[in-house]
């Protein structure tokens, strides 16, 4: 479907991608992961053509089409509803639909020996194709049913894309690319503005997908449950792992151990040859082994240790002891203008509690944290705490009253007096500030930086309370893992809103969920909350279901053994028609792998300076490696026609 073959890119004295070479083929659901930075973006961007590449490094089957959801909202026209935005989903559809309509009011017109009439039919045919291909006559049944699972409610529909907040804009951008159904979903973070109920939809959606993806997320749990392949990108190597993160994290945890093996190695017998040369450099007896010996360094390839090696831990200052109550909310209402936001609110927490607040956007989440930090007055309630508890809060406001004359290593040395340089460093390491990047003014500081070191920052404070909004927002998964733990050892009370389930689910045992203005306070983590809302709808839906299936039961019996014996045969005959195909897929494939791995030795080959000493040997492998280029770039397009004719097949068979 895509291929990538011998990427390379060089940003100033940073080497991004060295040789990457990689393939998607249909159905393939790839993770791609890295340390932030690593150039996991960029990648993606190539893929869909928006940043350029050089010739015959990006190869995709003609039939392939790319959609590409970015981290950033684009700009939308003025003047158009919410479903007339999604519906430029089907645009070229739609035109087809209007061109349609034309010939067949044209056709009413002419007489049936007119010459055009013959090419009029032909069109006819092949509009009604692509349109039963499409799916658009059920458009309105997927635009509603896609807008409704990423939150929008029916009263949106009608309202100007332009009232929508950045992060509802981002969920339209994601419902306009699944409507469209492109051969190749290319996802960058497609979770960050979703809630758990819209997250839950979009893993169940993207499951049932027909097409391919690659996905960038920092979500472990969207990973987990959706990829089965997975590309790390460090030092600017890509490396295949045939498996979900999971699978990638036991896999490479075992390719470190030989990697650090292999480094160490390495470093000893590089030791051991300075030793000798400096030992021998004015020995006569000893020149041409001193010189041997610094050849075979300058020609030796050095092995680096990934960056993900560094690895950084820390732990919370101890909790100030504090009563057996840590908070209690009470009868708690909140109202902005006319829209209340809760009412009637109220639970309670005791010493080392750890609760995660769960619902829609707009429930109320980020209102309820913030009142309980003191930062927004409730209508009526209270928030009583318990003796000697000393809240700390961390929101997304906090980055903007950082003091901008501070360093990084400042900015949590002021905190408190009490943790060390040591601590301190280990801390900010935690949140990707590491070497001289401590040193760095807060000035300077980016938005997503400044907001890792807010939380650092708060991280600092001594409290036995945290409260927190969204704290996963700017790290990566590693640096996720690292405050996870922290969080799991705490020993001190938490409040968290966050839409990680894989984060949170490491260390919450109570969950408050927040729908239609009312709090429900669960036991247990998240899967258990998920697990117990899961059981309540499928109570509160069961009779309706029921009566359902009893009134229908006995044509649904019968028509459902024919409608088994029809599919069972269709499957036979698609399977034994797309054998060979396959076959020659397979082949083809192996052919690129030989050739890529020939063509990479021969690269190392002509590399080495000694070669050009060797004349005749320097023409044969020239020679050797324009044949393999050659044989390699004809092997590509061989693979890209079969991979249309495969993906013809299996469309023209789906619509039998």
């Amino acid at each position: 479907m895509l291929a990538i073959t011998n990427l390379s890119i060089v940003y100033g004295d940073k080497q991004l991608f060295k040789n990457i070479s990689v393939r998607v083929h249909p159905h393939e659901r790839v993770g791609l992961v890295g340390v932030n930075g690593v150039g996991k973006t960029s990648l993606l961007k190539i893929m869909a053509g928006i940043s350029l590449a050089d010739d015959n490094v990006v190869h995709r089957a003609k039939r392939a089409t790319v959609g590409y959801l970015p981290q950033e909202i684009s700009d939308f026209p003025a003047g158009r509803t919410l479903y007339e935005e999604a519906q430029t989903a089907f645009a070229d559809a739609l035109r087809c639909q209007e061109e349609l309509g034309a010939i067949n009011h044209r056709l009413t017109e002419i007489a049936p020996d007119d010459p055009a009439m013959e090419e009029l039919l032909d069109r006819q045919g092949e509009l009604q194709h692509r349109l039963e291909q499409s799916d658009v006559f059920r458009m309105r049944a997927q635009i509603e049913k896609v807008l409704a699972g990423l939150g929008f409610s029916a009263t949106d529909f009608a309202k100007d894309c332009r009232a929508f907040s950045g992060g509802w804009l981002m969920r339209l951008m994601l419902a306009k690319l699944l409507l469209a159904k492109p051969s190749l979903l290319l996802l960058d973070e497609p979770t960050n503005h979703l809630d758990i109920e819209s997250l839950t939809w979009l893993e169940e959606f993207l499951k049932a997908y027909h097409g391919a993806m690659v996905i960038i997320s920092h979500d472990r749990s969207f990973l987990d449950n959706l990829t089965n392949l997975t590309w790390e990108l460090s030092l600017g190597n890509l490396t295949v792992y045939k498996g979900n993160y999971a699978y990638y994290l036991k896999e490479k945890a075992l390719r470190l151990e030989i990697q650090r093996a292999a480094y160490e190695n390495q470093q000893a017998m590089i030791q051991q040859t300075k030793r000798f040369v400096e030992r021998f450099r004015a020995t006569s007896t000893k020149a041409s082994q001193v010189q041997s010996r610094v050849k075979q360094l300058e020609k030796m390839e050095l092995i680096e240790l990934e960056e993900t090696e560094k690895e950084v831990a820390f732990r919370f200052p101890p909790a100030p002891p504090s009563g057996r109550l840590s908070v209690e909310v009470e009868h708690l209402a909140k109202s902005f203008s006319s829209q209340q936001v809760f009412r009637d609110l109220g639970f309670s927490m005791q010493r080392g509690d750890k609760l995660a607040v769960v619902g829609v956007n707009g429930a109320g989440k980020s209102t309820l944290v913030k009142i309980i930090a003191g930062l927004y007055q409730p209508d009526s309630g209270a928030v009583r705490f318990g003796h000697n508890v000393i809240p700390a809060y961390f929101g997304q406001h906090q980055a903007q009253e950082l003091d901008q004359r501070y360093t990084v290593l400042d900015t949590v040395y002021q905190v408190t007096s009490d943790i060390g340089l040591t601590q301190a460093r280990s801390l900010l390491g935690a949140f990707l500030f590491r070497g001289d990047e401590v040193d760095k003014k807060v000035a300077v500081l980016s938005g997503g930086e400044k907001s890792r070191l807010a939380l650092a920052k708060m991280i600092a404070t001594p409290a036995n309370l945290l409260i927190m909004d969204e704290p996963t927002n700017h790290l990566d998964i590693s640096s996720q893992e690292v405050l996870q733990e922290a969080m799991r050892q705490y020993d001190g009370s938490i409040i968290v809103v966050s839409h990680n389930r894989a984060f949170v689910n490491a260390f919450v045992n109570k969950v408050l969920e927040i729908k239609n203005g009312r709090a429900t306070l669960y036991e247990g983590d998240i899967e258990d909350y998920l697990r117990k809302t899961r059981a309540e709808q499928a109570a509160s839906t069961a009779p309706a279901a029921k009566d359902g299936e009893a009134q229908a039961k006995g044509e649904a019996g019968k028509r459902g053994k024919e409608a088994r014996r029809e599919q069972a045969k269709l499957r036979q005959q698609k399977n034994e028609q797309l054998a060979p195909l396959k076959k020659r897929l397979n082949t083809l494939e192996a052919e690129l792998n030989t050739l890529e791995a020939r063509k990479k030795e021969l690269e190392q080959l002509l590399a080495d300076p000694e070669l050009y000493n060797r004349p005749e040997e320097f023409a044969e492998r020239s020679k050797e490696y324009s044949d393999t280029d050659r044989r390699l770039n004809r092997a590509y397009d061989d693979w890209a026609a079969l991979e249309d004719e495969i993906e013809a097949f299996t469309a023209r068979f789906a619509t039998e």
